[in-house]
C-alpha cells in the first residue's frame, strides 16, 4: 500500500471513463455538454476504506463520472487506518474513512477523528438505527446475521430464535467463529442491549455448550462445514451464503432462518462511513457520503455485493432475495459499539474463546 495518496491507486479507469464520456457527448447537444460539465463539481476526494470488494470499483468510478471528483484511495485494515489517521493529525490528507460493522465505526468514533454532517440527504434517506445519533458517521449496507442450517439434518420449526441455540437439543451441533470476530462480538452487543448482561452470559454459556467443536474458522467455513455434515447449525452473514449460489453442493443445502420475527427482530449489522474532522475536501466528501445513499450507489452495494441496501425501494440481488422478508431489530446499531467491551468480557468469562 502507498503512502502517497495521489500515486498508484487502483480506482481509475481512464479508459473506461473515456470511452463512457465519449458515448455520452455523442447523445447529447453541444449546449448539453457544456451544461453538464459546469454542473460538475470537480475537486478531488480522498478515502481511506477497509473494504476490499472488487465491486467497489463501480462505486468510485460512478461517482467521478457524475461529479467530476477525482477519488484517491487508500485501502487497510480498519484498526491501522484509524491508527493512521490520528497519528497524522491535522496534517491527515484522508477526507473520508469507510469500514465494515458498527462496532470499528464506534472505534473510529472514541478516537476523535470524525466530525457531524448536516445533510438533509442523508437524515431523509438512511433510517435513524442506521446512523450516528450526532451524525457522525452513517451506514450504507446491511448485514444480516442469521441462522444458518443443514436442511438434511434440521426442521426449521424447530427454533426462531438466537435464544433457542441455547437449548439442549442442539448439544454438538452448532458451529461458530472465534468469540475475537468483531460480527459476534456485535451480536453479542445488540443483546445486551435488549436482554441485560445477565441474561445474555447465561445464552453464551448455554450456546457454549451445545458446540460440536471450539470456536474457529470463519462464516465462509463454517456454512462449508454445515453442508458437510460436520454441524448442523452456524451463525452467519447471509451475504456469504449467496457466493455459493454458483455451487449447488453447499448452496442447496443450507437453510437459512431469521431469528426473532416475533419479537426483536434478526440483527442486522452495517458498512459505514463519514467524514473526518481534519478533511482537507469537506465540500467533495459530503457530496461523496450524498452520493452513498443516491439509487446508483446503493445497487451496487446491492446487486454488486450482495449486501442489503439501506434505502427504502433499492432492488436486491436475486439470491438475497430468495432468502426471504424478515423483520429487523431496530436498536440503533451504535450501541453494538458501546457495548463491545461488555460483550468481549462476557464472551470471555463463559468459555467463548
Amino acid at each position: 500500500m502507498t503512502n502517497h495518496i495521489n500515486k498508484f491507486s487502483r480506482r481509475f479507469f481512464i479508459s473506461i471513463s473515456t470511452a463512457v464520456l465519449i458515448v455520452a457527448c455523442s447523445q447529447t447537444s453541444p449546449e448539453q455538454q457544456t451544461q453538464n460539465t459546469d454542473d460538475k463539481m470537480g475537486g478531488e476526494v480522498n478515502i481511506y476504506s477497509s473494504r476490499h470488494y472488487n465491486t467497489d470499483d463501480q462505486l468510485y468510478e460512478g461517482f467521478t463520472e457524475q461529479t467530476g471528483i477525482k477519488i484517491n484511495l487508500i485501502e487497510g485494515k480498519d484498526d491501522e487506518l484509524i491508527e493512521r489517521i490520528k497519528n497524522e493529525g491535522a496534517n491527515s490528507p484522508a477526507d473520508i474513512l469507510i469500514t465494515v460493522d458498527a462496532g470499528r465505526l464506534w472505534r473510529a468514533d472514541q478516537a476523535g477523528i470524525f466530525a457531524p454532517v448536516e445533510s438533509a440527504v442523508l437524515t431523509e434517506k438512511i433510517p435513524t438505527h442506521l446512523r450516528h445519533p450526532e451524525n457522525l458517521w452513517f451506514g450504507y449496507s446491511k448485514r444480516a446475521r442469521v441462522i444458518m442450517y443443514n436442511k438434511d439434518k434440521v426442521n426449521a420449526e424447530d427454533l426462531s430464535t438466537y435464544e433457542d441455540l441455547a437449548d439442549p437439543k442442539w448439544k454438538d451441533k452448532i458451529l461458530v467463529r472465534s468469540s475475537s470476530n468483531i460480527y459476534n462480538q456485535s451480536l453479542v452487543a445488540g443483546m445486551i442491549e435488549e436482554k441485560g448482561e445477565e441474561a445474555t452470559t447465561k445464552w453464551i454459556e448455554e450456546l457454549i455448550g451445545n458446540l460440536a467443536q471450539s470456536p474457529q474458522g470463519n462464516d465462509t467455513g463454517n456454512i462449508e462445514a454445515v453442508a458437510a455434515g460436520k454441524g448442523d447449525l452456524t451463525i452467519a452473514n447471509t451475504y456469504y451464503l449467496a457466493r455459493y449460489k454458483d455451487r449447488p453442493e453447499i448452496f442447496a443445502k443450507i437453510g437459512v432462518i431469521f431469528p426473532n420475527q416475533q419479537d426483536r427482530g434478526a440483527h442486522v449489522n452495517i458498512s459505514g462511513a463519514g467524514m473526518l474532522k481534519n478533511a482537507p475536501h469537506a465540500e467533495q466528501a459530503i457530496a461523496f457520503l450524498e452520493y452513498l445513499a443516491s439509487p446508483k450507489a446503493q445497487e451496487f452495494f446491492a446487486l454488486g455485493n450482495n449486501e442489503y441496501p439501506v434505502v427504502e425501494g433499492t432492488p436486491l440481488n436475486p439470491v438475497v432475495e430468495s432468502f426471504g422478508e424478515f423483520k429487523e431489530d431496530t436498536t440503533n446499531v451504535s450501541s453494538y459499539g458501546q457495548n463491545n467491551a461488555k460483550a468481549v468480557q462476557i464472551m470471555d468469562r463463559a468459555g467463548w474463546k
